[in-house]
C-alpha cells in the first residue's frame, strides 16, 4: 500500500476525518482494546517537551497490542548534527511509524518525505492535527454531530489555530477566529482553506464579536513553548482576549468551553470557567488518547 503521513489536517479527506472520528468512538467504549498493531512499533521523536501527546501515543500503542519508543532529541544522533533526513532513513528500516514533535515544520516534512513509514506530526510550530481531530471527536460526543455549529477560536494564531482553519476547509464548518492583528493566522493555510469545500471562516479582533452565538469556545495558552523571550510582550498585546465568565455570556447558552492544555490559569482563560459546567476540557484531553488509537490504526498496516 501507498505510505500515508499526517503532517496536516489537508493530508486528510472529509470522509477519512470522519472515518477517524467513528473509529475513534468505538475504541473509546471497547472495554478490552483488541490486538489489531500486535508486533509493531513507533518511534516517538521529541524535540519539545510534553504530557498528552507521550502518554497518549505511548499509551495507545501498547492498548493495540504494539510498542512505542520514547526519543528525546538529545538521546540520538539528531541531537548531535544528523541530518533529520539521515535520521528518518534509518529509523524507518527499524518501525513501523515515526511520531515527532518538533519546533520547525520543515523538520515534519523533511522526515516525511525521507522516510519509508508513515509520519505522524505530534506538534510543529505551524500545526498541530492530531489536537484538532480528537477536539473534533469531543465535539461530537457533546453535540451530537460537528456539522451545522458556530466555532469560536479566540487568542493566539498558532499552530491550533491555524489547523482548526485547515479543518474548516476540509469540513466546511463555520469558524470565527479572533485574534490580535498581530497575531493573525497563517494567510497561506486560510487562503487555502477558504477555496475549499465552501469553508465559512472568518477573522475578527474583537473578542466579543468573536464568541457571539458561538456553539464552541476554545481557547489555548498565549505564549507558547520557546516564546519566553518575547511573554510581556505578548500578555499586553492579548489583553481583554481572556475567555471568562463575562465573555462566555455572548456565546450560546449550551456552548462547551474547549482548551487543549496545558492552561495558564489566570491568562488565556479563568479558573471558573476551566472547571465550570460549561467545559469539556479534561473529556478533551482524554479524548487524545482514543483518537491517537484511531490515527496509529488508520496509517500502521
Amino acid at each position: 500500500m501507498i505510505k500515508r503521513d499526517l503532517i496536516s489536517i489537508f493530508d486528510l479527506s472529509k470522509t477519512e476525518i470522519e472515518k477517524l472520528i467513528s473509529d475513534a468512538v468505538k475504541l473509546k467504549r471497547q472495554k478490552r482494546p483488541s490486538s489489531p498493531l500486535k508486533g509493531k512499533t513507533l518511534a516517538m521523536i521529541f524535540e519539545k517537551s510534553s504530557t498528552r501527546t507521550r502518554v497518549s501515543f505511548e499509551v495507545g500503542m501498547y492498548q493495540l497490542g504494539g510498542m512505542a519508543l520514547y526519543l528525546n532529541s538529545r538521546d540520538i544522533q539528531l541531537g548531535r548534527g544528523e541530518t533529520i533526513q539521515d535520521t528518518a532513513r534509518t529509523i524507518s528500516r527499524y518501525v513501523d511509524a515515526i511520531m515527532i514533535r518538533t519546533f520547525a515544520h520543515e523538520n515534519v516534512v523533511q522526515l516525511a518525505a525521507a522516510s519509508s513509514v508513515p509520519v505522524i506530526n505530534g506538534l510543529s510550530d505551524l500545526s498541530h492535527p492530531c489536537q484538532i481531530l480528537s477536539d473534533l471527536m469531543t465535539v461530537y460526543e457533546k453535540k451530537g454531530n460537528y456539522k451545522g455549529l458556530t466555532y469560536a477560536y479566540i487568542g493566539d494564531g498558532n499552530n491550533v489555530a491555524n489547523s482548526w482553519i485547515e479543518a474548516a476547509g476540509v469540513l466546511g464548518i463555520r469558524l470565527k477566529i479572533t485574534t490580535p492583528t498581530s497575531h493573525k493566522p497563517s494567510e497561506p493555510i486560510l487562503q487555502k482553506a477558504l477555496s475549499m469545500n465552501h469553508a465559512s471562516i472568518s477573522l475578527h479582533t474583537n473578542p466579543v464579536d468573536g464568541v457571539k452565538d458561538a456553539d464552541v469556545v476554545y481557547t489555548d495558552v498565549w505564549v507558547s513553548m520557546g516564546q519566553e523571550d518575547i511573554r510581556e510582550k505578548k500578555l499586553k498585546d492579548f489583553s481583554g482576549f481572556q475567555v471568562n465568565d463575562s465573555l462566555l455570556k455572548y456565546a450560546k447558552h449550551d456552548a462547551i468551553v474547549m482548551h487543549c492544555l496545558p492552561a495558564h490559569r489566570g491568562e488565556e482563560i479563568t479558573s471558573e470557567v476551566l472547571d465550570g459546567k460549561q467545559s469539556v476540557v479534561f473529556d478533551q484531553a482524554e479524548n487524545r488518547l482514543h483518537m491517537q488509537k484511531a490515527i496509529l490504526k488508520f496509517l500502521i498496516h
